[in-house]
């Protein structure tokens, strides 16, 4: 199936390529978040997932953001999601809502048919009230061995728009669970953003339980990531939730 569509998905990307780079915003935090490249037909998703940065220092402490987000598979490679509202507040400042993103999803592999799942992540961030936009980009990885399940991503971010900074900034991460249920899975995760010279990793657990009565899971994530260098938030709690159905 994944060869007869290969036409079909190249022609969607460049459509999608087009026009993000055409259009104009400003950028959004940071979503602490390590994507998967798998894609399930037909399947929606209704997500909340946000971050607090724990940090004595008055440039850090008391940042944090949230994210509402619905998502629905239209193929077995192809996953648009649309956030519904993206929330922040700096240091020092009150909170707001800052703007709107549409992200994509495409499955690239069959799963398993390869020494590991590969993907590619595609999403451009419009801003509430004007400037410029931010397109990011790049492969997800992921790996499963038995228990053990291990994911990467390597995102490059280009902002676009009137008075758009130069240059492209990348940041990468990494999430390895280990299944002892589908409802209980611990893990490690990291986070590198050269660029800022910031870098962190924590523990984290995550699962999923079956809806009764429906076709629909509940999945949870919570975790906390501490700075490895000075540059990085000392902490930074990690909180999602999300219901996904047929």
């Amino acid at each position: 199936m994944i060869t007869h569509l290969r036409f079909s998905r190249g022609t969607c990307l460049m459509l999608f390529a087009a026009v993000t780079l055409a259009g104009a915003g400003r950028a959004h935090a940071d979503d602490f978040i390590v994507y998967s490249p798998h894609v399930i037909a037909t399947q929606t998703e209704i997500e909340l997932r946000g971050y607090s940065f724990g940090d004595g220092r008055s440039d850090m402490d008391g940042q944090r953001a949230a994210e509402l987000s619905v998502a629905h598979a239209f193929t077995g490679w192809w996953k648009p999601e649309l956030y519904l509202a993206e929330y922040e507040r700096e240091p020092g400042a009150g909170g707001s809502l800052v703007g709107y993103e549409f992200e994509n999803t495409f499955q690239l592999t069959e799963p398993g048919r390869y020494w590991a799942d590969f993907g590619l992540l595609a999403s451009y961030g419009h801003p509430k009230d004007g400037g410029p936009g931010e397109f990011e980009f790049g492969p997800l990885i992921e790996k499963t061995v038995g228990r053990f399940d291990h994911r990467v991503n390597l995102i490059w971010e280009k902002h676009v728009g009137a008075g758009a900074a130069p240059g492209t900034e990348f940041r990468y991460s990494y999430a390895g669970t280990y299944a002892v249920s589908s409802a209980f899975r611990p893990g490690i995760e990291a986070y590198g953003r050269p660029d800022d010279d910031a870098y962190q990793a924590g523990p984290v657990v995550a699962g999923e339980w079956h809806v009764p009565h429906s076709s629909g899971n509940l999945e949870y994530r919570f975790g906390v990531l501490l700075g490895i260098n000075a540059a990085a938030p000392r902490r930074t709690w990690l909180a999602q939730l999300e219901y996904e159905f047929f």
